[in-house]
């Protein structure tokens, strides 16, 4: 097995949910599990193809569980792992600093529409109002 070495443990974290759409899909997956096509509406300017390998790389990180319906027509759903639920802090951390941008860019008159506001405490960070 390769050796694997960090700088620092961000960099770990990052190789697991480093990208543009893993942690928009964490985001969606951590208020429960989701169909495919309901994750392509959640996130509309992802690409099939490229929805399908970061959920299999998730998959394979421990942190998505795929579960395959024996039916037809087929049915598959994505939901977190346990381990992928302790991402949870994280993600809502994420979501509440970039609301907490988009204000300030917002009252420095940029024009920036936020079409879903995550439903977190404002205590996920120490500056929140």
């Amino acid at each position: 097995m390769k050796q694997a070495i960090y700088n620092i443990g961000v960099e770990a974290t990052m190789r697991i949910i480093g990208g543009k759409w893993k942690p928009i899909i964490l985001c969606h997956l951590k208020h429960g599990k989701m169909r495919t096509g309901e994750l392509r509406r959640a996130i509309p300017n992802i690409t099939q193809k490229m929805l399908t390998q970061q959920l299999r790389e998730l998959e394979d990180d421990g942190i998505v569980v795929r579960k395959v319906y024996n039916q037809i027509p087929p049915k598959v759903e994505y939901s977190l792992t346990e381990y992928g639920h302790s991402l949870n802090k994280i993600l809502e951390a994420l979501c509440v600093w970039g609301e907490h941008d988009i204000e300030m860019r917002k009252q420095k008159g940029e024009n920036i529409i936020l079409l879903n506001k995550e439903d977190v405490s404002n205590d996920a960070l120490p500056y929140a109002d």
